[in-house]
C-alpha cells in the first residue's frame, strides 16, 4: 500500500516562500506519476504540478507556472514542492501524490500553507 506524508507547510505572508516536502515508502517507488496537488477553501482539488516517468520534465498547471517547481530525491524517496512569490489565493491543504489505483489518485494526509496578505 502506498503511504504518503507531507510537511513543511505553515503561514507565510504574501510574496513569500514555502518548500514543501512529500516523504513516500517503497511502493510509491515506481509510480508512473507523482506530483502536487491542493484544495483552497471550499473549493475542489486542483492540481499544481505533476511528473510522470515517460516524460522528461514536470508538467505545471497555470496557477503554478513560473512561481513553482518541483524536485525529486530518490535516494530518499522524497518529493519537494518549492513555491515562490505565493500569493493568497495560494491559500489551502496541499497533498502529494502518487499511482494508487490510477496515475496519482493515491494521497497524503495534506499540510496546510496559508498565505495572508
Amino acid at each position: 500500500q502506498v503511504q504518503l506524508v507531507e510537511s513543511g507547510g505553515g503561514s507565510v505572508q504574501a510574496g513569500g516562500s514555502l518548500r514543501l516536502s512529500c516523504t513516500a515508502n517503497r511502493y510509491s517507488r515506481n509510480s508512473a506519476c507523482v506530483g502536487w496537488f491542493r484544495q483552497a477553501p471550499g473549493k475542489e482539488r486542483e492540481g499544481v504540478a505533476t511528473f510522470y516517468s515517460i516524460d522528461d520534465s514536470p508538467t505545471y498547471y497555470d496557477s503554478a507556472k513560473g512561481r513553482f517547481t518541483i524536485a525529486r530525491d530518490n535516494a530518499k524517496n522524497t518529493m519537494y514542492l518549492n513555491m515562490n512569490r505565493l500569493k493568497t489565493e495560494d491559500t489551502g491543504i496541499y497533498y502529494c501524490a502518487a499511482d494508487g489505483s490510477h496515475y496519482c489518485d493515491a494521497w497524503g494526509q495534506g499540510t496546510q500553507v496559508t498565505v495572508s496578505s
